[in-house]
């Protein structure tokens, strides 16, 4: 099994928790970060400790050609790659008529087209590894979105993200490449968890932990034959 992994958003919160657990399973990983240089020279020295090779890389994945130097940086360092978390998407809530331009392309650009920059540059080195993983990151009850007064233009980019790794799926399953979604509700580093809480079945938010295992469980060779698939991790949020 080929273990070189990048995971986009990971200096930080879910995405190093992700790229953590890669690490603790014997993975190569690359750390990608925009701004948050130190925290993720930090979290790839941990990632270390586990006798793994770990890089930090600096891009702006809402710009195609950082997002393709990324890919091809991350997998001359790590000789290769086999698995990619797309981990990166901003949050917006504000009602569709009060968005801005400037706004809706952000939500576009840091969700659905970072997703789509990073990995149709990946692809070629998953068919190359003969096998490959492609984790891509929704919200949950995305794959059932209905118009919402406050999130729209945020739902719409991760509708969209859906819709592209279901296409995937289908396209690479003869590769040994699966393309699969988790979609996360409430985690424990969200902002506004005094008022969300009492909103959850669970009355309580996910943890870190709890979100990068959903995320192994996709990679897992065991998960071979699931592939185009949408994995909620809300404790029974918004069913």
């Amino acid at each position: 099994m080929f273990k070189k992994a990048l995971v986009t958003g990971s200096a930080v919160g879910i995405g190093k928790a992700i790229a953590l657990d890669l690490a603790s399973k014997g993975f190569d990983v690359a750390f990608h970060y925009n701004r948050s240089a130190e925290a993720a020279k930090k979290a790839s020295q941990e990632a270390a400790k586990w006798g793994v090779k770990s890089v930090a890389l600096q891009a702006d994945i809402t710009q195609p050609e950082a997002a393709q130097l990324l890919v091809e940086n991350a997998a001359k360092e790590l000789g290769g790659l086999s698995v990619v978390v797309n981990n990166v998407g901003n949050y917006l809530e504000k009602a569709i008529g009060q968005t801005s331009i400037k706004e809706w392309h952000e939500m576009l650009d840091s969700n659905l087209n970072a997703t789509f920059y990073v990995t149709q540059t990946a692809i070629p080195y998953l068919k190359e590894a003969g096998w490959g993983r492609i984790v891509n990151f929704a919200f949950a009850s995305a794959q059932h979105s209905i118009a919402d007064d406050e999130q729209s233009a945020y739902r719409i980019a991760k509708t969209g993200i859906i819709v592209y790794t279901k296409s995937l799926a289908k396209e690479l399953a003869k590769h040994n490449i699966t393309a699969n979604v988790v979609s996360p509700g409430v985690a424990e580093n969200s902002v506004g968890l005094e008022e969300t809480i009492p909103l959850l079945p669970t009355q309580r938010p996910a943890t870190l932990e709890e979100l990068s295992n959903a995320v192994g469980f996709f990679i897992n060779p065991q998960s071979d034959y699931i592939t185009g698939q949408v994995l909620e991790v809300a404790g029974g949020w918004r069913l």
